[in-house]
C-alpha cells in the first residue's frame, strides 16, 4: 500500500544537485566530415560550454578541455559560436579544422585536434580587444577555398552599451589578424544596427544575410539582404530582396539550385518562402497555420536546412514542434518519427543526414539524427539517461484556458506526482505558476528536472504561454504589444484561478515565479493581483524608466513595443513597473540575482529592495558572484532551487527538513 503524505512533504530522489547537474542542453549542432559536433554545458566546471564530437565509429568525446569555453557574447545572448571543416590538403589534411569563440576574451580561435603538428592547442585568429573597446565574433562559417572565416563582428567603440557597430566580416585563417585588426575584411558597411552571418550561394557569387534596426526587435521586422561577392572588398550591389518594417524574417539561406530560401511571418505565421531566379517570392506550404520559425534571440539560429536533393529539413508546429522534410515542389511535409515534442533552433545536414537537438516530456534535450532515405531516427549524442526512475517524472497536461475578453491562453499543467506517496482525500495541492522569459518566447513541452524537483515533492507547476508567447502565430504574439505587465499578468492569473475553480489547486497556496521577463511578470503579479501567496523573482526587470539605459544594446528599445514610445506614454513606464508599485506588494518573495548580469543589472534589484525596506514584507535576497543572465554553475542552480522550495515550505506551512531554512527579512 502506498503511504499517504501531505502535499509538499513527499520525499523525492530528485534533489537540487541532481537537477543542477542536468541543467542546460546541447546546442549548435554541425557536421564536420562524417562526424557530428555540438556544444554541451558543463555545470560542474564553472558553467562553461565545451565542444563535443561524435566520431564515425560512434565514439563521443569532448574536443576542448577546461578552461576553454565555447560561447559568444555578441548581443549578449550570443549565437552560433563555432564552425568546422575538413582540410583537404596541406598539414592536417583529412582532419577537422574548427574555429570557435572563447567566452573569457571573445577572440576567435582555430584548432586542429587531429593534427600532431598543429601545436599545443587553439591559436588565435582575431586580436585582443583594445582598451576602452571590445571585439566579439559570432555565427562563423569556414571557407577553406577562400582562406577565411565569414562571421559577424560586434565592435564596441566606447564605454556605453550603445557605442557599438556590427558588420559581416571575413577573418583570415592564416592568423594574420591576430595582431592586426586591419587584416579583418569588413563585408558590409555597417548601415544596419544588427546583422546575421552571411551565407554564400552555391556558385560562390552572392551572399545573403538578415538585418534590422532600432527600435524594432527581429520578431517585429527584418530585411533580407543580398550582395555580390568581390575579391578583397565588401559586398557589392547590396539590396533588400524581402522583409520589411512589419515583416519578420528569422532565417535566410540558399537552396542547392541557387534559389533563395527564407522564413517570414508576412502571412501571420512564420512560413518558408522561395525566390527562384527571375521570380517573385512564393510560399512553399501556405495555409498550414503553424510556425516554421521563431524569435531570433541568438545570431545563427536555424529552423530549416537545405538538403542536397532539393528537399528542406524544417522545424515546424503549433505550440509543440516536429522535424519534417519539406518537398518545395509539392508543399508536402513528412515528419520524422519519434517521441520528441520540441526541436531547438539548430540543424545541420550532410547528404541524406539531418541532425538536430530535441526533447520530450520523458527525455531531456539530446542530439538526434534523421536518415531521410529510410526515415529512421536515432539519438547520436548527449543521449538522455534517466538519472532516477522515470516514474518520478511529471505527467504534463496540454491545456487551453479562457482569459479576459474570452481570449485563449495556452499552458502546460504538471500535477504533483510521486509513485511513493498519495495525498489525503481532503487536501488540494499547492501550485506554482511559471512565467517564461522573453517575453517573446515560450515554455516548451519537455522534461525539466527543475519542474520534477517540485512535482515529485507534491507541488504542482503550471507553465503559462501567456499572450505574447511564440508558437501560436503573429496575432497571438502581438497581444502583448504595449500590454506588457497587463496581458501577461492577467493570463497567468486566469490560469491560476481556473485551476482553483475546477478543484485542481489550493487557492490559498498559489505562488508565481519567473526569470528575466518572467521575473517582471512575477513581480508585477504580486503588485497587481491578490492571487498568489508568494513569489520567486529571478534576475527580473523591475524599473522600466532606468532599464532601457542600463541594459544592453540589443534590447535597449524593446520597451517601445512592449510598453509604448516613452515620449508618448511616460506614465506607463512609471505605473506598470514593480518598483513604482512596492506599496501594493504585501506577499513574501524571494529575489535571486547574478552580480555579473548586464541584461537585467543588479542595480534593478538593489533599487527594488531599497524601496521595499521598512515595509514589513518578509523577503529574501540572494546574490551570486560570477553569474550573469541565466545561472550556469551547478552550485548556483542548487542553492537557487533549494531556496525557492524553502520559501514555499515556509509560506505554505510545509514541514521539510531536507533543504536549508530560508531567512526572510522585513
Amino acid at each position: 500500500m502506498v503511504p499517504t503524505g501531505a502535499y509538499g512533504t513527499w520525499p523525492s530522489p530528485i534533489d537540487a544537485r541532481l537537477a543542477a547537474a542536468h541543467d542546460g542542453r546541447p546546442e549548435y549542432v554541425g557536421v564536420v566530415g562524417d562526424e557530428v559536433w555540438w556544444t554541451e554545458p558543463r555545470p560542474a566546471e564553472g558553467g562553461r560550454r565545451t565542444l563535443v564530437r561524435r566520431r564515425a565509429d560512434g565514439t563521443e568525446e569532448p574536443v576542448l578541455p577546461a578552461p576553454w569555453n565555447v560561447r559568444s557574447r555578441v548581443v549578449e545572448y550570443g549565437g552560433t559560436p563555432w564552425a568546422g571543416a575538413v582540410r583537404e590538403e596541406g598539414p592536417g589534411a583529412g582532419g577537422p579544422l574548427v574555429v570557435f569563440s572563447h567566452f573569457p576574451d571573445q577572440r576567435l580561435y582555430a584548432y586542429e585536434p587531429d593534427n600532431p603538428g598543429g601545436g599545443t592547442g587553439p591559436v588565435p585568429l582575431t586580436p585582443v580587444s583594445p582598451v576602452g573597446g571590445g571585439l566579439r565574433w559570432v555565427d562563423p562559417v569556414v571557407h577553406l577555398d577562400r582562406g577565411e572565416v565569414w562571421c559577424v563582428l560586434e565592435e564596441f567603440t566606447g564605454p556605453g552599451p550603445g557605442d557599438v557597430r556590427r558588420v559581416a566580416a571575413a577573418v583570415p585563417l592564416d592568423g594574420s589578424a591576430a595582431a592586426d585588426r586591419a587584416a579583418v575584411r569588413e563585408l558590409t558597411h555597417g548601415h544596419h544596427r544588427f546583422v546575421t552571418g552571411p551565407r554564400l550561394s552555391p556558385d560562390g557569387r552572392r551572399a545573403v544575410w538578415l538585418a534590422w534596426d532600432h527600435p524594432r526587435m527581429p520578431w517585429d521586422g527584418t530585411v533580407v539582404m543580398t550582395g555580390e561577392v568581390t575579391d578583397g572588398g565588401p559586398f557589392a550591389e547590396v539590396r533588400a530582396v524581402a522583409g520589411g518594417p512589419e515583416e519578420a524574417v528569422c532565417q535566410a539561406d540558399w537552396a542547392p539550385d541557387g534559389s533563395l530560401l527564407y522564413v517570414s511571418d508576412a502571412g501571420g505565421w512564420w512560413e518558408p518562402y522561395r525566390v527562384a531566379p527571375g521570380r517573385e517570392p512564393a510560399p512553399l506550404c501556405p495555409g498550414r497555420a503553424e510556425e516554421f520559425g521563431g524569435p531570433l534571440w541568438k545570431i545563427g539560429m536555424k529552423w530549416f536546412q537545405p538538403l542536397d536533393d532539393g528537399t528542406i529539413a524544417v522545424i515546424h508546429g503549433r505550440g509543440a514542434t516536429a522535424l519534417g522534410i519539406l518537398d518545395p515542389e509539392t508543399g508536402e511535409v513528412v515528419d520524422a518519427a519519434g517521441p520528441w515534442t520540441e526541436w531547438a533552433a539548430t540543424l545541420a545536414g550532410q547528404g541524406s543526414r539531418v541532425v538536430g537537438v530535441a526533447a520530450s516530456p520523458r527525455s531531456g534535450y539530446e542530439v538526434v539524427e534523421l536518415d531521410t532515405r529510410t526515415g529512421r531516427t536515432r539519438v547520436v549524442g548527449a543521449a538522455h539517461h534517466d538519472a532516477v526512475d522515470p516514474a518520478y517524472y511529471p505527467e504534463p497536461q496540454i491545456r487551453t484556458f479562457t482569459g479576459p475578453d474570452a481570449r485563449e491562453i495556452h499552458a502546460h499543467i504538471y500535477p504533483p506526482h510521486n509513485p511513493d506517496r498519495i495525498a489525503p482525500d481532503d487536501e488540494l495541492p499547492p501550485y506554482v505558476v511559471w512565467a517564461h522569459g522573453g517575453p517573446t518566447g515560450h515554455a516548451p513541452l519537455v522534461l525539466d528536472l527543475a519542474i520534477a524537483y517540485f512535482t515529485s515533492r507534491g507541488i504542482g507547476v503550471a507553465e503559462v504561454n501567456y499572450g505574447g508567447s511564440t508558437g501560436y502565430g503573429r496575432s497571438y504574439r502581438e497581444r502583448l504589444r504595449e500590454q506588457w505587465g497587463v496581458v501577461d499578468v492577467e493570463d497567468c492569473a486566469a490560469v491560476a484561478e481556473a485551476l482553483t475553480a475546477e478543484g485542481t489547486a489550493d487557492p490559498g497556496r498559489l505562488a508565481i515565479r519567473g526569470g528575466s521577463a518572467g521575473g517582471w511578470t512575477a513581480a508585477a503579479s504580486l503588485a497587481a493581483t491578490g492571487v498568489y501567496a508568494c513569489g520567486t523573482l529571478i534576475y527580473p526587470v523591475l524599473d522600466l524608466t532606468a532599464w532601457a539605459d542600463e541594459t544592453h544594446d540589443f534590447e535597449s528599445r524593446y520597451l517601445e513595443s512592449l510598453i509604448g514610445p516613452p515620449a508618448e506614454v511616460p506614465g506607463r513606464y512609471r505605473e506598470r513597473a514593480p518598483l513604482a508599485q512596492v506599496e501594493r506588494i504585501d506577499r513574501p518573495f524571494l529575489l535571486l540575482q547574478g552580480l555579473d548580469d548586464v541584461i537585467c543589472p543588479p542595480a534593478q534589484s538593489r533599487r527594488f529592495l531599497a524601496a521595499m525596506a521598512g515595509r514589513g514584507i518578509p523577503h529574501a535576497f540572494i546574490a551570486f558572484e560570477g553569474e550573469g543572465h541565466g545561472f550556469r554553475r551547478a552550485d548556483t542552480v542548487t542553492r537557487a532551487l533549494e531556496a525557492e522550495l524553502a520559501l514555499y515550505a515556509r509560506v505554505f506551512g510545509i514541514n521539510r527538513l531536507d533543504v536549508p531554512p530560508l531567512e526572510l527579512r522585513k
